[in-house]
């Protein structure tokens, strides 16, 4: 995968964290929670795209 896809989808990691942080209305727990679900993606999708991670 090249870097600059790489760096489109974080960037688009980072826009959905956005908006569902600004636009969903939600308890303050529940948005940690969402939160650390999207960041975890994240990571998982970083360390299969640098191949340290296979099975994604």
């Amino acid at each position: 995968m090249a870097l600059i896809q790489l760096v489109i989808n974080l960037i688009a990691f980072g826009a959905i964290l956005w908006a569902v942080n600004l636009y969903i209305p939600m308890n303050a727990m529940v948005k940690k929670i969402v939160n650390s679900i999207i960041v975890v993606f994240a990571i998982l999708f970083l360390l299969s795209a640098f191949g340290f991670f296979r099975s994604l």
